[in-house]
């Protein structure tokens, strides 16, 4: 959309193809951003600019329950380039509306490594950090330089540091004090020189072992990263799914130390900070519900942190799983798992 082109206003959109759980939905209206300009249209229109809104990124990492009365903002700012090369990293920018795999690909592309551990994440680059998204012992915010986002009040365009955006584990600000309040149109990513392999993950462990590739080259990881989630996830091209379902809960020592006493076998990990973060789908799965099924909603069978669509689930089926997945854990561990998506 041109800087001066006028607002396109969608009416009764079906959402069922933009949310990768495939769950059936309806926006009344519909706005597609594809600059900063866009929003300002929205703030400054006398009807849009105040009625409730609902920013939609890759819909991936959204459950939708009912049909959306909100004006939905379908964000799809596109663009990549190379803001900054400095003695100790590549400083990139990549609009919001680009598919997250899409723009670690290209990194490595150009020869810029650092994203390789977070390859097939779904969902857009917008979304990214709202997540504080991570996998394979990296997370967002540890490749984080800067974002922009657009306040939906003022129609102002602000940047925020890392500190700013208060990350935390598979959060931020945008799903607090800003969540709903303002629109991520560009984000900054720092990727440090020189390179340095992060491999401390059992499955990248498992990968060196079976190769004999101690010291492999970000392609490699990259390559590995993508193997290891194709194996364990399913395509939500084929299957409908949001990726892992529940935060891997984090415990004190001695909450580790009682869980292993009674679940010798539980798969945990030390934190920097002393506390243990546990698997959660090693949970699930011990609690007996990989390749369970309530409606048309079910636990993926290869990996029990999955939920997934069985064909034509609808937002409640998937609500009544995740509760009774919730209840069972707590009931044996007395652990609350809590869900990834935002469920609407």
């Amino acid at each position: 959309m041109a800087e001066n082109s006028a607002m396109q206003i969608e009416p009764d959109v079906s959402l069922k193809s933009l949310n990768t759980f495939g769950l059936p939905a309806v926006a009344g209206r519909l706005v597609r951003i594809t600059s900063d300009a866009d929003v300002r249209r929205v703030v400054d229109h006398p009807d849009l600019g105040r009625a409730p809104k609902f920013v939609l990124g890759g819909g991936s990492n959204v459950i939708f329950t009912r049909d959306m009365p909100e004006l939905v903002l379908k964000v799809e700012v596109m663009g990549q380039r190379l803001v900054e090369e400095r003695a100790d990293a590549w400083i990139v920018e990549i609009g919001a509306g680009e598919r997250w795999h899409d723009a670690v690909a290209w990194t490595l592309d150009q020869g810029w490594p650092g994203l390789e551990n977070m390859a097939l994440i779904p969902g857009t680059v917008g979304a990214a950090p709202v997540q504080n998204i991570g996998a394979y012992g990296l997370e967002l915010q540890d490749r984080f330089e800067s974002l922009d986002t657009v306040d939906l009040l003022t129609g102002r365009t602000v940047t925020l540091d890392a500190w700013q955006c208060r990350f935390g584990y598979r959060d931020s600000i945008f799903k607090g004090a800003l969540a709903g309040k303002s629109v991520i149109t560009r984000v900054r990513l720092r990727l440090p020189k020189p390179w340095q392999p992060i491999l401390g993950y059992l499955d990248l462990e498992r990968k060196m072992a079976e190769t004999g590739c101690t010291t492999p080259d970000a392609r490699t990881i990259f390559e590995w990263v993508c193997q290891i989630r194709r194996a364990k996830l399913p395509d939500p091209a084929h299957i409908g799914n949001v990726g892992s379902f529940f935060k891997n809960p984090v415990v004190t020592p001695e909450q580790c130390r009682d869980i292993i006493a009674r679940d010798p076998h539980v798969v945990h990990y030390p934190m920097e900070d002393g506390h243990f973060k546990l698997a959660a789908g090693w949970l699930i799965d011990a609690c007996g519900w990989k390749g369970k099924t309530i409606g048309h909603a079910g636990v993926y069978e290869k990996q029990a942190l999955v939920l997934v669509n069985r064909g034509g689930a609808i937002g409640s089926e998937v609500q009544t799983l995740a509760r009774a997945i919730q209840e069972s854990v707590y009931g044996r561990f007395g652990i609350r798992l809590e869900p990834e998506p935002v469920v609407v």
